[in-house]
């Protein structure tokens, strides 16, 4: 008897193990979706202009997913940004080149930055050419800051926690 328990106890650790990484993927979905509420945004032509609608996320942010030059990326608004501002390691991924050195003043204080120009950015049926942005060396991770070099060709309409964006 000892040893078939001592035989099943791997198993039953096997068990648990995987029954915790299953509950870790349904769960981040249900994250991802928390926080990025806009992953799949629609498109309404309504006379002659594009129209999409953005729900805040949890914490009062409008986060969504988009396009730069017909690679996937997502946006987080940010009205306070003067341009589109991508983090450095992004930027390589998408290929965008670095261009003249600059000082920015952001949340975190003064930082280095280098401005690019974006050819193609896409935010659900819009679509944006040769948008001014920087190349942030001290932004992590891949979530781009949709500034106003971007933000001001639009009228926005906050109504409630939904964002209406025309074109």
């Amino acid at each position: 008897m000892a040893t078939r328990s001592g035989f099943g106890r791997p198993f039953v650790f096997i068990a648990w193990g995987l029954a915790l990484a299953m509950l870790v993927w349904l769960f981040q979905d249900k994250l991802e979706q928390q926080f990025n509420p806009n992953q799949n945004i629609e498109t309404q032509q309504v006379g002659n202009r594009l129209v999409v609608e953005l729900e805040q996320n949890r914490m009062g942010h409008y986060v969504t997913e988009g396009k730069i030059n017909g690679q996937p990326v997502t946006f987080l608004l940010d009205t306070g940004a003067t341009v589109v501002a991508v983090p450095a390691g992004l930027a390589r991924r998408l290929g965008l080149p670095k261009g003249r050195q600059g000082m920015s003043q952001t949340a975190n204080g003064r930082t280095i930055t280098y401005r690019t120009v974006i050819d193609r950015l896409q935010l659900g049926g819009i679509q944006l050419n040769n948008v001014p942005a920087s190349i942030t060396p001290g932004m992590e991770g891949d979530v781009i800051l949709l500034g106003m070099s971007a933000l001001k060709q639009f009228e926005l309409t906050q109504k409630g926690t939904t964002l209406t964006i025309r074109y």
